[in-house]
């Protein structure tokens, strides 16, 4: 099978299409065959040896959409010939993956693979940090940093869905304003035009928000703080700028406040079966056409240098995708 292979750690470059042998499966697995597979920044991370076991040779991705093959032994609740989005168990630039059972859920008969590629990742993050980390409830002010990306756009999203009564984002260039807005943002910050703490307590009349989605860490989070209403949450869950952010025990007990963590990696790798409700509700809301995927770019899976050159630029918005000929 076509597989995009690992053998050195680098620039987008090192990511070269080559045949491999066809993975096999245990008895708690399913072998599915791939449609389409999203690029997310932790590839990125990866590829540069950020992020991960850091063992070669790999096959980058996180998550892929298509259809069973063939299912293991113990598999109970999923057949062959089904529609599926999966947490692959070793990559997802590929023909074919293997997945645990646990980790793959059906796909609505209304969705097609490419709107079901570009949710894993993005759908179970946002719904996880706002459903059940931050515990958002109706009525509250969401702020959503780098809104007009991959999780940014769903989260804005979600947000309403769930009861935020306003969305904030901000965004890093001017560039992507629109983006956050057409996703549903209510205001858009443009953080290197504007001080967006600033911005934020003058929008909610002082009050600040409840509740802060941060994957920018470093000064982005620390200032964060600075507009996080009383018992808001503060939820981190990446470092997009490879700087670290530093708190303060003062900050928080005596306004009732709340800094978070949240890792989709940590979990699948731990506890997978909490990702089953977030898959669920995300796809639920796909299908019903209350949530809409954001599709940035597509490119062929042989052209994954060129998807990661995209997304590494840091013009891209929405999801970028890999597809999957199985020719």
């Amino acid at each position: 099978m076509k597989a995009i292979l690992m053998t050195e750690f680098g620039p987008p470059e090192v990511m070269r299409c080559t045949n491999i042998d066809m993975p096999t499966i245990t008895s708690t697995q399913v072998l599915i065959r791939v449609e389409a597979t999203s690029v997310n920044f932790a590839d990125i991370k990866s590829r540069y040896r950020k992020k991960g076991t850091g063992k070669l040779p790999f096959i980058p991705g996180l998550d892929a959409a298509g259809v069973i093959e063939k299912i293991g032994a113990d598999v109970k609740n999923l057949k062959t010939g089904q529609r599926v989005i999966a947490f692959p168990a070793r990559g997802s630039y590929a023909e074919y993956v293997v997945a645990e059972e646990v980790l793959t859920f059906p796909i609505p008969d209304q969705l097609d693979f490419e709107t079901a590629a570009a949710c894993p990742i993005v759908g179970c993050t946002a719904f996880k940090l706002l459903a059940d980390v931050a515990r958002l409830q109706s009525g509250e002010t969401v702020l959503i940093h780098a809104a007009a990306g991959g999780v940014g756009t769903t989260a804005i999203q979600l947000a309403k869905i769930l009861g935020a009564d306003c969305v904030i984002g901000t965004v890093g260039s001017a560039a992507k304003i629109a983006a956050a807005l057409e996703a549903g943002a209510d205001y858009v910050i443009c953080r290197e035009e504007i001080d967006f703490a600033e911005k934020v307590m003058e929008l909610t009349n002082g009050k600040g928000a409840d509740v802060i989605l941060d994957s920018i860490s470093g000064q982005v989070s620390e200032k964060s703080l600075d507009c996080l209403a009383m018992y808001g949450r503060l939820v981190h869950f990446g470092n997009a700028s490879g700087k670290t952010g530093h708190f303060q025990t003062k900050d928080l007990h005596a306004s009732c406040r709340s800094v978070l963590g949240f890792s989709l990696g940590t979990t699948r790798k731990e506890r997978p079966h909490l990702l089953r409700n977030a898959a669920e509700h995300v796809l639920k809301y796909l299908a019903e056409e209350r949530l809409k995927m954001k599709i940035g770019k597509k490119f062929p899976l042989e052209e994954a240098s060129e998807a990661h050159r995209w997304v590494e630029s840091r013009h891209s918005t929405g999801k970028v995708l890999l597809t999957v000929s199985n020719m």
